[in-house]
């Protein structure tokens, strides 16, 4: 065993308030990485609140993330962080050249019940595991 300490990448999601979809993305990787990534959000236009809603349907899935609170995006957030995805934002986020970034497509939650957000939660929590199995070479450089 060596004295080096495992990689540990950086996540960045952002959606324009910080309320809703960025929160459940960062909340599904901080639960399924376990520790091995840093996660951290951040909205174009933070709103003052995340979701009660959002809130809830993240509790379903033994989630908590009822002590976030939304943040503004800073050039050193997206600077710092290995990969910056925007969820919504249409490529509106300001990703320096050669940092890797994506934009996914996905639903506002702005507005809707519980029941409304189900489904956009859903199809993040499938980016979110897609995204972690790309990153499980980086996380485990010695697995054969």
């Amino acid at each position: 065993m060596t004295g080096t300490r495992a990689y540990k990448p950086s996540v960045l999601f952002v959606c324009e308030r910080n309320a809703g979809r960025s929160q459940m993305a960062a909340g599904y990787l901080a639960h399924l990485a376990r520790g091995t990534v840093e996660v951290r959000s951040a909205g174009l236009r933070p709103a003052r609140e995340v979701s009660p809603d959002v809130v809830a349907a993240m509790a379903e899935e033994d989630i908590d993330i009822s002590a976030e609170r939304p943040k503004a995006l800073t050039p050193e957030a997206v600077q710092e962080a290995d990969i910056v995805i925007g969820l919504g934002c249409g490529g509106k986020v300001p990703v320096p050249p050669g940092k890797r970034s994506a934009d996914w497509d996905v639903e506002d939650t702005k507005g809707r019940d519980v029941a409304g957000i189900r489904p956009v939660r859903d199809e993040i929590r499938g980016r979110v595991q897609q995204l972690l199995i790309e990153l499980l070479p980086a996380l485990h450089p010695d697995a054969s």
